[in-house]
């Protein structure tokens, strides 16, 4: 449970920038009452730091329950619209929301004693599709007749819109790690085989093609596997994996070397200042420079002088 931040904008919009939470719990029976002296604080608390928003509206969660208002949410909103008529009520199911749909729905209050003057309440309609249809749950819990939702819409600036792309981003070092050469094996053999059954199936079409009209090949191709593509996806996938692999246990490689011959300096090298030593390949020669450090019991520091 919190407390929302923003701005009323017109009659017909209100614009939420921020959220803080407050120290209150509830369950399905009761909830507790919003705390008016660390609210106040919160809001002190918040200018000195150059926001000067003023409170819009309250959010809660029903965790797999749905968005509606239940009878201690009817009397929370109505505590908080007797401050501001235009205050509205956020609920939240975090249970039943997946990635890239967010259950959310806002409410506010109808007044009774305008349904007892015989006069209907503030309808919004629309023609786009922003209207989304309540649920069973809502209309049994008072939606449309007690209370009624508000149209949500998100707008985002473009720093936004980049963090929320770049979220669930691959990372450049992704492709470089290193995978099981079990795995690898097995995926290289299964896509060999792919490729083994789809020139097959290519070299087949090619012979009854030759037989056929461009017309006749068009209609008999609907709704049937382009062995053509498929072979150069099969065939670009498998290069790139195996590019790949090899890159890695290059890189593995190298790093196993320089380590192991910072293992044979040390234990070689322990008065010279200078010593070569050959790589694993027996083919070039490393020069190592070693730093004596005499403050340190004569220890040094060994490292590859490129």
């Amino acid at each position: 449970m919190g407390l929302m931040l923003g701005e009323i904008v017109d009659e017909y919009t209100i614009r939420i920038v921020d959220v803080f939470a407050m120290p209150q719990s509830g369950n399905s029976v009761s909830v507790e009452a919003v705390d008016p002296v660390y609210q106040t604080n919160m809001l002190e608390e918040l200018k000195k730091t150059g926001r000067h928003e003023m409170v819009v509206g309250w959010y809660h969660s029903h965790p797999g329950f749905g968005c509606w208002l239940s009878g201690t949410d009817v009397n929370t909103q109505k505590s908080f619209e007797q401050l501001n008529p235009r205050t509205i009520g956020v609920v939240v199911d975090p249970i039943q929301s997946v990635k890239g749909k967010v259950v959310i729905d806002c409410f506010r209050l109808i007044n009774p004693h305008i349904l007892m003057l015989g006069q209907e309440p503030r309808q919004t309609t629309s023609n786009i599709g922003y209207l989304t249809k309540p649920t069973l749950t809502a209309l049994v819990h008072g939606l449309n007749r007690n209370y009624y939702s508000i149209v949500i819409n998100y707008r985002k600036n473009e720093l936004e819109k980049n963090m929320l792309l770049n979220l669930h981003k691959d990372m450049w070092t992704n492709p470089l790690k290193l995978n099981d050469f079990h795995e690898q094996k097995k995926s290289s053999d299964e896509t060999l085989e792919d490729i083994k059954k789809l020139t097959t199936l290519y070299n087949k079409n090619l012979r009854n093609e030759m037989k056929k009209t461009s017309e006749e090949i068009l209609l008999e191709n609907i709704g049937k596997i382009d062995a053509k593509k498929r072979i150069q996806n099969s065939v670009e996938t498998l290069l790139n994996e195996s590019i790949l692999t090899c890159i890695d246990i290059l890189c593995s490689y190298k790093e196993c070397s320089l380590l192991t011959d910072d293992i044979r300096i040390l234990s070689y090298c322990k008065n010279e200042s200078k010593c070569f030593i050959k790589n694993f390949n027996n083919s070039e020669y490393s020069s190592i420079t070693c730093i004596c450090k005499k403050y340190l019991n004569e220890s040094f520091f060994a490292g590859p002088d490129f």
